[in-house]
C-alpha cells in the first residue's frame, strides 16, 4: 500500500468475512492432504511421566531426532491434544529459556524479543496460559501464571503444551496449559553428574555473559527391594543487554495556513484532540478534510506531536535450583519431595531523549513551505524550521528482584491391582520488589527539523546548529520521580487423584479427584510525587552538578539521521546517592513515613474443585475407538480488601462463584497409520487481582496534552469462559515423524474490556478507563505440523530432518462503544489483541555421529497489539509489523561425555516496528533487537 492508494478511512481492522473464506479453503486443503496419508504407528503407550521411550536402534541417544520423536510419542498417546518438548540430553534443552524453545511448537506464537531474550508466549493467539511445574499450579508474585523466561532451560526434563483439557486437569487458562517437568532421580540409573558452561555474546551491549548449570543425582538400592534417589540441579544465568528505539509521537490535528480567527498558522488544535467516542480510528486523513468552527469549515492537517527515543542499558541475573528426593519402599508405593527455587535480579538505566514538534509560535515567514504532506492526504510527513520546541532528557533507574519458592511432598500408591491413588501437597511463596528513581533535564531548543518517516524507514530529526545536546550548561535540572512497589503471593495446594481400572461394557476405567488451593495476593506501592501533590522541580543548571552529567552515545546504532549522543542525568549516581539527591529537592530522608509502602490490595482466594472422568473403549468398523468424558465442579471464594488513599481507609468485598465444566474426547484409529481425534471442553480465565480493585487512580498530565488519565478496577468482574472445539487428523510414520492438522474453535464469553469516559476530578479533566465483562468473541483456525526424519538416506543426505509448523487464525470480538458519560451507544468489531492471522516455523536439522546442527526460522504476520492510551485523536489500535527470526545451533561430540556447542539467535539482525492501524502513513515505534552468539561445553560423568 502506498500513500497514493490509501484505503477508505473506515478503519483497517481487516475483513472477517474475507479471512474466513480464505480459512475455509485452507481447511479443505488440509483435509485432503491428511486423509491421504498412509503408514504404521510407532510404539504402544508407556508411562509418559517416568519412561524414556524405546525409539529404535538407528536413533542416536541425546539427538535432535530422539527428542522430537519422544515428543511425538507423548502427543500420540495422550487423550488430550498435547505438544511436548523433550530435552535432547541432560541439561540440554533446545534454547536459552522455555519461551524461546516454545516458538517452534505448532500453534505457539512468541513476541517481545527485547532485553536479550524472548519473553511473551501465546497459544493459538491467546496469552491467558495456566502454568504448572510437575503438575502443580505455579505463579510469580500476584500474577496468575509464572514468568516462563525466569525458568532456565537447563533445569528441564520436558515441557508439555496442553491445547485441550479434560475435566481432570486445572480449569484455568483459556489458551491452554504449559506444564514444566523438572529432572527427578528415578529418571536415571545410578549416579550421574553433568556440568554445562556457556558464554553468550550480546552484540548491541558488546557483552559476554555466563550461563552455568550443574546436576548431580544418584539412586541407591536398599534392603527388601526399596530404593532411594536424590538429585540437585543448579543454574545461574547473567545477561547484559542494550535495547534502543525511536518513535514518532501521536498524530494530532493542526490548522493549515488558512486558520480560523483567534489562531495562528499551523497551530495545534487542542480542543478537538481530546478523546471522544467515534475517534477510535482517528480523524479523517483525506486531502482537504475539515473541522467546523463557528459554523464554518476549515481544513486541518494531521501531524505528530513529538519524536523520542531511548537507549536502555540493563543487566539481569537468574539463579535457580531444584532438589528432588524420591523413596520407593516397594513396587506399590513411591514418595517424592521437591523444592524448587527461581530468582530474578534486574537493574536498568534508561536514557530517554524527547522533543516536542508541535510548537506553532515561530514557523518563519512562509510556514506552508516547511510542511511536506503525503500525496493525496492531509498527513504531515516532515516539518522544517519548527522554532523553539520544548524538549527533555531523562535518566531513569530501575531495579527489581523476585524470589519464588515451591515445596512439595507427593505420593503414589497401588492400593490394589485395580486402584491407584496419588496425593500431592505443595506450598508456594513468591515476592517481587521494584524501585524506580528518575530525574529529568529540560530546555527549549532553537528549532527542530523532523521527518516522521524518513527514507531509512525510521523517524529522523536534528536541531539547530547552536543546539549542542552535550553541553551541560544548556540544560536545566528539572523533575524527580521516586516510586517503589512490592507484590507478594503465596499458596497452599492439595491434590488427590484416584484411578480405578473399572471394566464395565465400553467403560475402560474411571478417574476422580479433588483440588484445594488457598491463594493469597498482596500488592503495595508508593509514589512520592502523588503524596506531595506535585512533581518536584529543582530548576538548577546541570553545569552546577557535574556528578549528574552522563553522555549517552551510539544512539540508535547510527541507523537513521539522528543526534548521535546526548546528555541525561546519571541514573547510577542518583540511585547510589539517593538521600543526597532527595535533599537537593527539599524532600525528607528515606526513613520518613512518606517513603513507606502502602497496601493497595490484599486478596485471599480459595478454590475447591472436584472432578470425575471415565475412559471408554470400543471398536467401529473393526478399528479402535476410545476416549474420555467427564465433569469438573469449581467453587471460588474471594475475599478482597482495597486501600483508598484519598479516604485513608480500606474497602472490603467478598465474592463466591461456582462453575461446572464438562469435557469430552474421542480418538478413532481410522487406519493403521491414521488417527482422528475430537475434543470438547470448557475452560475459564479468572480476572487479575488488580482488575478487581474499585479504587480509581488518577495520573496527572505529564506531556502537556491538557488532561490526564485515570484507571480503576471492578470488584464485580467474573471469570471469562470459553467453549473449546478441536478436530485433529494425525498421521504417524514409524520412528520417522508425523504429519498432523487440527481445526479448532473457541467461543469466548465475558471478555474483559475497558469502558472509557471523561471525568472531572478536583477540577481537572481525566479519561477514565474501567474493566467489565461486556465483550464476547470467537477465535477459530487451523494448525499444521510436520516432523520427518527419513532413515537410510543415501550418502551425505543421511541425517537430514525437518520440523515445520503453520498456524492460521481468525478472531473477532465485539467491543462496546460509550459516550462521554459511559453509556453504551453501540459496538465495534475488532480482532483479538495479540493474534496474528498466520505464523509459521521451519527447522532444518542435520545429524551425524559426531555432530548435529539445526537452522530454524520463525515468522508471524502483523497483529493488533494493544489499544493506545485515550489521549489523542490518532487511531487507538497499535499494530506490530511482521516479525521473524533466524537461529542456528551446532553441537560437536568430542566424546560420549564431552560436547561443545555453538548457538546464534537473530542471525539476520532484525528490526521490529509498530504502527497505528495504517502501516504506510501512521508509523509508530521502532526497536533494535540484539544478535547473540554463544559458545558452550557440557561434560557428564
Amino acid at each position: 500500500m502506498t500513500p497514493n492508494t490509501l484505503p477508505a478511512n473506515t478503519g483497517a481492522l481487516g475483513s472477517a468475512a474475507r479471512r474466513r473464506k480464505s480459512l475455509g479453503y485452507s481447511l479443505a486443503l488440509v483435509l485432503s492432504l491428511v486423509c491421504g496419508a498412509t503408514s504404521s504407528y510407532g510404539q504402544e503407550a508407556t508411562d509418559e511421566d517416568d519412561e524414556i521411550f524405546e525409539l529404535g536402534p538407528y536413533i542416536v541417544e541425546g539427538s535432535i531426532r530422539e527428542s522430537l520423536i519422544e515428543g511425538l510419542e507423548i502427543k500420540k498417546e495422550s487423550f488430550q491434544m498435547v505438544d511436548a518438548l523433550v530435552a535432547e540430553d541432560i541439561g540440554k534443552f533446545p534454547d536459552n529459556n522455555v519461551v524461546e524453545a516454545l516458538q517452534r511448537v505448532t500453534g505457539v506464537q512468541v513476541t517481545d524479543r527485547a532485553s536479550g531474550e524472548v519473553s511473551s508466549v501465546s497459544i493459538r493467539g491467546l496469552s491467558d496460559i495456566a502454568t504448572t511445574v510437575n503438575g502443580r499450579n505455579i505463579f510469580t508474585s500476584t500474577g496468575r501464571s509464572v514468568a516462563l523466561q525466569d525458568i532456565p532451560a537447563s533445569l528441564l526434563y520436558r515441557v508439555d503444551v496442553y491445547k485441550t483439557r479434560s475435566a481432570a486437569e486445572i480449569e484455568q487458562g483459556i489458551a491452554g496449559v504449559i506444564d514444566i517437568k523438572t529432572q527427578r532421580p528415578f529418571y536415571f540409573d545410578g549416579e550421574k553428574t553433568v556440568v554445562a558452561v556457556r558464554g553468550i555474546y550480546q552484540e548491541l551491549a558488546d557483552s559476554l555473559d555466563p550461563n552455568i548449570s550443574a546436576l548431580y543425582t544418584n539412586t541407591w538400592e536398599l534392603d527388601n527391594g526399596a530404593k532411594f534417589g536424590a538429585l540437585i540441579n543448579l543454574s545461574y544465568a547473567e545477561t547484559n543487554y542494550r535495547d534502543q528505539s525511536v518513535t514518532a509521537g501521536a498524530m494530532v490535528p493542526f490548522w493549515t495556513d488558512e486558520q480560523p480567527d483567534g489562531y495562528v498558522p499551523y497551530q495545534r488544535i487542542f480542543d478537538t484532540a481530546i478523546w471522544t467516542p467515534g475517534l477510535e480510528n482517528g480523524l479523517p486523513f483525506d486531502e482537504g478534510s475539515t473541522l467546523t468552527v463557528n459554523g464554518e469549515e476549515y481544513e486541518y492537517v494531521l501531524s505528530r506531536d513529538a519524536v523520542f527515543g531511548n537507549t536502555l542499558d540493563g543487566s539481569r541475573e537468574r539463579p535457580a535450583a531444584n532438589i528432588s528426593l524420591q523413596y520407593a519402599p516397594n513396587e506399590d508405593a513411591e514418595y517424592t519431595f521437591e523444592a524448587f527455587y527461581n530468582g530474578y535480579r534486574a537493574e536498568t538505566f534508561n536514557q530517554l531523549h524527547f522533543a516536542f514538534a508541535d510548537w506553532w509560535g515561530s514557523l518563519g515567514d512562509d510556514p506552508a513551505a516547511n510542511v511536506e504532506l503525503y500525496p493525496g492526504t492531509n498527513i504531515v510527513k516532515s516539518r522544517d524550521n519548527v522554532g523553539f520546541p520544548y524538549g527533555f532528557q531523562s535518566g531513569d533507574y530501575f531495579n527489581g528482584k523476585t524470589d519464588s519458592y515451591l515445596y512439595a511432598l507427593g505420593g503414589k500408591w497401588n492400593i490394589s491391582d485395580k486402584f491407584k491413588l496419588t496425593a500431592d501437597l505443595s506450598f508456594q511463596d513468591s515476592v517481587y520488589e521494584g524501585q524506580f528513581f528518575a530525574m529529568r533535564l529540560d530546555r527549549v531548543h532553537s528549532e527542530i527539523d523532523v521527518d516522521f518517516n524518513s527514507a531509512s524507514g525510521f523517524p529522523a530529526w536534528n536541531f539547530g546548529e547552536a543546539d549542542d545536546l552535550n553541553d551541560p550548561a544548556s540544560w536545566n535540572v528539572a523533575q524527580l520521580w521516586d516510586n517503589a512497589d512490592k507484590s507478594e503471593g503465596d499458596s497452599m495446594e492439595l491434590l488427590i487423584d484416584g484411578d480405578y481400572n473399572l471394566k464395565a461394557g465400553i467403560i475402560d476405567g474411571i478417574k476422580f479427584g479433588l483440588r484445594y488451593d488457598d491463594r493469597g495476593a498482596k500488592f503495595s506501592d508508593r509514589y512520592i510525587d502523588e503524596r506531595l501533590g506535585y512533581v518536584p522541580f529543582l530548576g538548577a543548571n546541570l553545569a552546577d552538578y557535574p556528578d549528574l552529567v552522563y553522555q549517552s552515545t551510539g544512539f540508535f546504532d547510527g541507523r537513521s539521521d539522528l543526534p548521535d549522543s546526548y546528555l541525561v542525568p546519571n541514573a547510577y549516581y542518583t540511585w547510589e546517592n539517593h538521600e543526597e539527591v532527595l535533599g537537593w529537592y527539599g524532600l525528607p530522608g528515606l526513613d520518613d513515613p512518606l517513603y513507606a509502602l502502602e497496601t493497595v490490595f490484599d486478596v485471599n482466594e480459595v478454590t475447591t474443585s472436584a472432578y470425575a472422568v471415565a475412559n471408554f473403549k470400543t471398536e467401529l468398523g473393526g478399528k479402535n475407538l476410545d476416549g474420555q468424558f467427564g465433569l469438573r465442579y469449581v467453587n471460588v471464594d474471594t475475599d478482597m480488601s482495597f486501600y483508598d488513599s484519598d479516604a485513608g481507609a480500606f474497602t472490603d468485598a467478598s465474592v463466591s462463584t461456582d462453575d461446572i465444566l464438562p469435557s469430552f474426547t474421542v480418538r478413532y484409529d481410522a487406519a493403521d497409520n491414521f488417527r482422528i481425534r475430537f475434543s470438547y471442553g470448557e475452560t475459564l480465565r479468572r480476572p487479575g487481582f488488580n482488575d478487581l480493585n474499585p479504587i480509581i487512580n488518577y495520573v496527572d498530565d505529564v506531556t502537556g496534552i491538557g488532561y490526564g488519565t485515570a484507571s480503576g478496577g471492578n470488584p464485580n468482574l467474573v471469570a471469562t469462559t470459553s467453549k473449546n472445539y478441536d478436530l485433529a487428523f494425525e498421521y504417524y510414520m514409524e520412528n520417522a515423524g508425523s504429519l498432523h492438522a487440527t481445526l479448532f474453535r473457541r467461543d469466548i464469553e465475558g471478555l474483559v474490556v475497558s469502558f472509557r469516559n471523561r471525568v472531572t476530578y478536583e477540577g481537572y479533566d481525566y479519561i477514565l478507563s474501567q474493566p467489565d465483562n461486556t465483550s464476547n468473541g470467537e477465535l477459530e483456525g487451523v494448525e499444521i505440523g510436520w516432523v520427518y526424519f527419513p532413515k537410510d538416506l543415501p550418502g551425505v543426505l543421511d541425517g537430514f530432518g525437518v520440523q515445520a509448523a503453520y498456524t492460521m487464525l481468525d478472531s473477532i470480538q465485539d467491543i462496546p462503544l460509550t459516550d462521554a458519560t459511559g453509556t453504551v451507544i453501540g459496538t465495534e468489531s475488532s480482532p483479538f489483541y495479540g493474534v496474528s492471522d498466520s505464523s509459521y516455523s521451519a527447522v532444518l536439522a542435520y545429524e551425524k555421529e559426531k555432530w548435529s546442527s539445526r537452522l530454524s526460522y520463525v515468522w508471524r504476520e502483523d497483529w493488533l497489539n494493544n489499544a493506545e492510551a485515550a489521549l489523542f485523536a490518532n487511531p487507538l489500535g497499535v499494530w506490530r509489523k511482521p516479525q521473524q527470526s533466524l537461529d542456528f545451533q551446532f553441537t560437536y561430540n568430542v566424546s560420549d561425555d564431552f560436547k561443545i556447542t555453538l548457538d546464534a539467535t537473530n542471525v539476520t539482525d532484525e528490526e521490529y516496528k509498530s504502527y497505528y492501524v495504517y502501516p504506510e502513513t501512521h508509523n509508530f515505534g521502532n526497536w533494535l533487537i540484539s544478535r547473540t552468539v554463544a559458545i558452550g561445553a557440557r561434560y557428564s560423568f
